[in-house]
């Protein structure tokens, strides 16, 4: 059989996207190519191209008064439209681990739930003590609380066998809890001029959609299509648009009551997760992480909204994180995660401070001005670079964390056993 010429290129690219850390290293490398552009003489088309040139859908018909048409430049495309797309599938996490995930029983979600709110609530104070002598810039606090998943379980993936399956479960059951949080936060504080209009579109969108489920629709085609409504009516009500996403997501069975192997969310899931992983996220990265350090110096990282931002998720994350898992604990009121020790849970507050895609997009709601924009985005890249890089760095020092078989006792010597094979 005749051998593929190509075939030693192709194997190392297949080898990379099968990674559990190939999303969050795209992503890093869109920012980085973003930040680059954004220090360049390009900076001006890339300006031009996300704010200027316009895109429109619907129909416009201005004599007879007709107008069912959604205008907004490019960047607003992707920050309401794309990322839509990433909240559905955040939806559809949100809805698994709720009915059959880690999140399933209470035992198994009180300790990230605990943890997740913590690391919301600690970050957003130290924001908030930071810029109470400015109040224009208060409404940005919610920036610090939010986690990026991907890139939190990027760094994680890189450590191998430095990081068990036990730390990944626990960072991926606080992120969607973080997730969970951000929704709710934009919901209600991000949310202004309500049109009363289109919320009856939505209302009747909601309906369908819950009598679809009800009937036990398993045709993910009809889920979409109304989402879609569901979309458009809730951007033209003044309600942030992405919230739709998640909405429709719940909706979305689990799995058919007339035949167990036919599964809508996990099938969707399963398609969606390398579009949101290996282009949305990169793209939306790509689009918001260009910042030009033109007349920025040292100086800039202690301006109130970029240092509050910068000790939110530096600071406040592990401290709310690691500061609620520890009281939680030693109250006896969770028990401790078996094969782990403190200092693994601590690298892990550290890691949930990689607060990067969510708090850039809710950076864009709380602010729209550039000044503001700059300083979000000089804040969020330095605060999760610090947090990546000193979470890294402890895990990668730490004593061997170890996944103990069921029943199995979890003592020093097979852990340190574990980590030398």
């Amino acid at each position: 059989m005749r051998s593929n010429p190509y075939e030693h290129v192709f194997v190392p690219v297949r080898r990379f996207f099968k990674m559990e850390a190939s999303g969050g290293i795209i992503l890093a490398c869109f920012a980085l190519l973003a930040l680059i552009i954004a220090n360049t003489d390009l900076y001006s088309f890339y300006d031009y191209v996300l704010h200027d040139i316009q895109f429109r859908i619907g129909f416009n018909d201005t004599e007879a008064g007709f107008d069912h048409e959604i205008k907004k430049n490019l960047l607003h495309w992707i920050n309401d439209g794309f990322m839509a797309i990433f909240f559905f599938l955040v939806g559809l996490e949100i809805k698994r681990e709720v009915v059959s995930g880690e999140l399933s029983t209470r035992s198994r979600a009180l300790l990230p739930a605990i943890a997740a709110v913590g690391g919301m609530i600690v970050p957003a104070l130290i924001y908030y003590i930071v810029n109470m002598d400015t109040p224009e810039n208060l409404a940005g606090w919610a920036i610090p609380a939010a986690t990026d998943i991907a890139f939190a379980l990027g760094v994680l993936s890189l450590l191998g066998s430095k990081a068990p399956v036990r730390l990944k479960i626990l960072l991926t059951a606080i992120a969607v809890i973080d997730d969970l949080g951000a929704i709710l936060i934009i919901a209600v504080f991000y949310t202004t001029n309500l049109a009363i209009g289109p919320l009856y579109v939505a209302a009747a969108a909601l309906l369908i959609l819950f009598a679809m489920n009800r009937r036990n629709v398993c045709s993910t085609g009809p889920y979409i299509i109304v989402g879609l409504v569901l979309w458009a009516a809730v951007l033209n009500s003044g309600v942030h648009a992405t919230l739709a996403g998640v909405v429709t997501a719940m909706f979305i069975p689990m799995v058919s009551k007339k035949d167990d192997s036919n599964r809508p969310l996990g099938r969707l899931e399963h398609f969606l997760h390398p579009w949101v992983a290996f282009a949305i996220l990169p793209i939306f990265a790509f689009a918001n992480a260009g910042v030009p350090f033109k007349g920025m110096d040292f100086m800039s990282l202690f301006e109130p909204v970029t240092l509050g931002i910068i000790l939110g998720l530096v600071v406040g994350k592990q401290l709310g994180i690691f500061g609620t898992l520890f009281l939680t604990i030693k109250l006896g009121i969770c028990p401790m995660i078996k094969g782990v020790g403190w200092i693994h849970l601590y690298a892990v507050s550290v890691l949930c401070g990689i607060g990067f895609t969510m708090s850039l997009f809710i950076g864009g709601l709380a602010f729209e001005d550039m000044e503001h924009q700059a300083s979000i985005r000089l804040g969020v890249l330095v605060g999760s670079i610090i947090s990546a890089i000193v979470g890294y760095a402890i895990l990668y020092y730490a004593p061997p964390a170890y996944d103990p078989k069921p029943g199995e006792p979890v003592t020093k010597d097979v852990i340190e056993s574990a980590g030398k094979e």
